[in-house]
């Protein structure tokens, strides 16, 4: 039987639960047991694939191909695991098992309630999930903030799990604790009526993780002791820091991993954390920067810039950065800006990533901007809506195909080089968007002699998709005589994976999501040598 965790946030949004849940499993991980983590998230939606990301942030793709919540990105590269679609499940999801199980007789006809139902379906799946994975113990992130009407039926399945086994479930609230300036002291009163509310439902958190600003000093873990209910040492600070991957370390600090083994009453089998506390030594290390541009359109949230759009390719380019012992400094780009004002404002970058996207907004920008690196041979990683726009550049500017352009930016354009793929029309015809397009682990076959061969050292990979578009075979042997390089297709040369120029010190585009696969102690070998390449420019 296994050990639950639940990880829920209070005071506000975005206080870090997700990476506190993957922190908390890497040292559950390090001291021997087997962890996984689960994300759930209080929307109505499905799943996460027709959330816009500006609003919503990253969607990350699963090995078997469920679009997810940027969280299990998280979860994959501290774990250094992959996490499945039994690890996730949304509000909506929910609520759609348990009417189609209805409709199919499977309640015997009684009256289906949202309590105890909709509880008991989380539940279940928080056990199919331990199935799948077979964890020992399981860690489950609530998404919201206590007190929110949206997660209240999750903390539902948390007490009525607490009720039936009151010694192998645990309930951690990851809290703020504000220092606002003009009064100079970190305030623990939020985080009080945090609990009270949690209190107000039946639950008592046994472990209080408090984020700030700056560690928690003694005077504040005795009042959060005091008016919270829990022991003195089951406090945890948590405050900010320039790397994320510290934080499994700065909670061990204050004993997170022997306080929640004491309270399972389970032994540590082993500590070892030697080899990511390396990691983490040679990351803060390295000095030299190298200035990397992200040109994308998903940044803008009114007066402020975001970049959880594109988190895995952040993280995949620290990583890669890291094994090159430097330093990372992003510019972010929006695609619009250099349609407006031309590519001088890329002047001063060593490297360029053009990242997924959407839509017709940006487009003409990307394009822009990958001319100037083809012609000024800066590194260019492109990825997948990213290589669609390389592949369209160079139809255009050096395969003389002035009005080439992609089905899903301009259907009536003349040289569709980029156009929706063969399956995905009747889907459209029926406004079928959730969860129908490419998605997941496919093989790719390389081309030996390329660049992207000599990276993966093998012929065939695995590497995961989320698209609905494709290269038109139609123009692939023009654009190959024209200097393109086809370096990468699935096994039966039929879809166009990856594309290459060669007499370029960099520039590779992926119809797949390399970043998706980056961890922290395995970096991918595309981001580290799209790095070296940028450190090599002059």
């Amino acid at each position: 039987m296994p050990y639950y965790i639940f990880v829920t946030g209070g005071v506000m949004s975005g206080v870090g639960k997700g990476i506190a849940s993957a922190s908390i499993g890497k040292i559950l991980q390090s001291y021997g047991y087997n962890v996984s983590l689960i994300k759930i998230d209080p929307y109505i939606n499905v799943d996460a694939g027709t959330m816009n990301p500006t609003e919503h942030g990253e969607i990350f793709v699963t090995e078997d191909g469920m679009e997810t919540d940027q969280d299990l990105g998280h979860y994959e590269r501290f774990l250094n695991q992959n996490i499945y679609r039994s690890n996730y499940m949304t509000t909506g999801s929910v609520y759609k098992s348990v009417i189609e199980r209805e409709r199919k007789m499977g309640y015997k006809g009684r009256c289906v309630e949202v309590i105890p139902d909709i509880p008991n379906e989380v539940i279940s799946r928080i056990k199919k999930a331990v199935k799948k994975t077979k964890a020992e113990i399981i860690i489950t992130e609530i998404g919201g903030t206590v007190g929110e009407y949206q997660n209240a039926l999750f903390l539902e399945a948390v007490r009525l799990l607490k009720l039936k086994n009151p010694k192998r479930v645990l309930l951690i609230l990851v809290s703020y604790l504000p220092l606002p300036p003009k009064i100079g002291e970190m305030k623990t009163k939020p985080t009080q009526h945090a609990v009270r509310t949690l209190n107000s439902v039946g639950l008592q958190p046994d472990i209080i993780i408090a984020r700030s600003i700056h560690t928690l000093d003694k005077k504040r873990k005795e009042k959060i002791s005091l008016f919270c209910n829990v022991d003195i040492k089951d406090v945890i600070s948590a405050p900010d820091v320039s790397l994320i991957y510290d934080i499994p370390l700065n909670f061990e600090k204050d004993n997170l991993g022997k306080r929640i083994l004491k309270k399972f009453n389970l032994p540590k089998r082993k500590k070892d954390l030697l080899e990511w506390e390396k990691a983490v030594k040679r990351a803060h290390q390295a000095k030299k920067t190298v200035p990397i541009g992200i040109v994308g359109k998903y940044f803008k949230t009114g007066d402020f810039t975001l970049s959880d759009s594109y988190i895995s390719v952040i993280e995949a380019l620290k990583h890669g950065s890291w094994a090159n012992n430097c330093q990372p400094k992003f510019s972010w780009i929006d695609a619009e800006e250099i349609e407006k004002k031309g590519v001088k404002i890329l002047k001063n970058l060593k490297g360029i990533v053009v990242p997924q996207g959407w839509g017709e907004r940006g487009a003409q920008g990307k394009i822009k901007t990958i001319k100037y690196c083809r012609e000024n041979k800066i590194p260019f990683l492109g990825l997948c809506f990213g290589m669609q726009m390389a592949v369209i550049e160079f139809a255009r500017n050096v395969a003389g195909l002035k009005k080439a352009n992609s089905e899903e930016i301009d259907p009536k354009a003349p040289h569709l080089v980029i156009h929706l793929m063969p399956d995905q029309e009747k889907y459209l015809k029926k406004h079928q968007y959730g969860g129908t397009i490419r998605l997941g682990a496919w093989p790719c076959s390389l081309k030996k002699g390329t660049k992207i061969y000599s990276l993966y050292k093998k012929p065939l990979i695995y590497e995961r998709h989320r698209h609905r578009f494709e290269f038109n075979n139609k123009y692939r042997d023009l654009l190959e005589k024209k200097g393109l390089t086809i370096s990468g297709t699935s096994p039966d040369n039929r879809l166009v994976e990856a594309i290459e120029i060669t007499n370029h010190p960099f520039f590779i585009g992926t119809q797949f999501h390399p970043e998706y696969k980056s961890r922290f102690l395995q970096p991918h070998p595309i981001f580290v040598s799209f790095i070296k390449a940028c450190l090599e420019q002059k």
